[in-house]
């Protein structure tokens, strides 16, 4: 499903809908790797979840003799244990870091650029290239412009560039990001992850989009993506994932696919469809979960 997910089209007509699948595919992930492991961990000790964790532990409190068999299962509810452990303690680390991250920049943007009068929490860095991006923080969140991008863009332009930086920091797509950063980081074998993560980055790239498009045309915001990625050098990188204005953080393709949407004007995903969506992402995180604490045939 991930692949196939990621090759189609329509999750550009129905961002929203297509992040929570993908949510649900992420979470499904984590739940079936986890749950296959405690299931043939717990076989010995009962037929579904919670008789096979009394039966756990009353072995563990009796002492009672352990055979061949029972090893290979209690090495898989370690490996079990382990995985959690190991996606949680991964995605606290990432928590973390990105919190120091965000703190150091903060202070830097804070020395090298100046207050915009009648914009609260917003900042100016007098720098050529066009750029613009939020920063997110604990009591408040920033929005930074460069000089360049307010000599590039015109007064419409501009004011979907505010409302669409506006919608990263209203809908919280960092927190989106940062969880699917530290899926990827836990798992960087997993190639489903990855590719998760760099789909999930374009659909809230989109739905920043659609918030923009409430107050701008989509030729208006169409251009002004054009016109900022065909002036940003591409040495320049985001510092953050969420930096949708600094083009050179995201691919060319990915550029291409929000001007795309824009010009083309397709009509989103009918009703019907996004509902069917959203059961299969449900369906993806309840099954597994059901299946676990299920007694077993």
């Amino acid at each position: 499903m991930p692949v196939v997910l990621a090759r189609a089209t329509w999750p550009w007509r129905a961002p929203a809908t297509a992040l929570l699948l993908w949510q649900g595919i992420a979470l499904a992930g984590g739940l079936s790797m986890i749950g296959s492991l405690l299931a043939f961990g717990l076989v010995p000790f009962g037929d579904n979840l919670f008789t096979s964790a009394d039966g756990l532990l009353r072995a563990l409190m009796t002492g009672s003799t352990i055979s061949t068999v029972d090893v290979l299962h209690l090495a898989s509810l370690c490996g079990a244990v382990l995985l959690g452990l190991h996606l949680v303690l991964n995605l606290v680390l990432t928590i973390v870091v990105s919190e120091r991250q965000r703190r150091r920049h903060r202070q830097l943007v804070e020395l090298l650029s100046s207050p915009v009068p009648g914009s609260p929490h917003t900042r100016l860095i007098d720098h050529s290239v066009p750029v613009a991006y939020c920063l997110p923080g604990t009591a408040h969140s920033v929005t930074v412009f460069s000089a360049g991008l307010l000599e590039l863009l015109g007064d419409r332009e501009l004011a979907g560039v505010i409302e669409h930086e506006k919608a990263h920091l209203l809908q919280r797509h960092y927190m989106v990001l940062m969880a699917f950063g530290a899926w990827r980081s836990s798992l960087p074998w997993f190639p489903i992850a990855t590719r998760a993560h760099r789909e999930v980055a374009l659909l809230v790239e989109m739905l920043a989009d659609d918030y923009a498009r409430r107050v701008v045309d989509d030729q208006t915001l169409a251009t002004a993506i054009a016109l900022v990625s065909s002036e940003t050098p591409r040495a320049v990188t985001a510092s953050e994932p969420y930096d949708s204005w600094a083009p050179a953080a995201v691919s060319r393709e990915q550029l291409a696919a929000r001007v795309g949407r824009l010009i083309d004007g397709r009509p989103p995903v009918a009703v019907p469809g996004r509902i069917l969506v959203v059961a299969v992402a449900l369906a993806l995180v309840v099954v597994p979960t059901v299946l676990l604490v299920l007694p077993s045939a």
